[in-house]
């Protein structure tokens, strides 16, 4: 699992929420949603992760620290 996956794992945690939740809420297809959480999509384009940031409602910032996910 790539450190951007954990990251959405933890907030989506946090909120309850599913990675099918991301998929439904964003203009993401299915299978990269899939491939973001398994870490088999490693590099993930800006666009990609600007939506995943504001159907999460954070800012682009949370993905790009280099800080370990407990």
């Amino acid at each position: 699992m790539s450190l951007k996956s954990k990251k959405i794992s933890a907030i989506l945690k946090q909120r309850n929420l599913s990675w099918y939740w991301l998929y439904q809420h964003t203009d993401i297809g299915k299978t990269t949603i899939y491939d973001i959480r398994n870490g088999t999509n490693k590099h993930v384009e800006f666009e990609t992760m600007e939506k995943i940031a504001d159907a999460l409602d954070v800012s682009l910032d949370e993905f790009r620290s280099k800080e370990e996910i407990e």
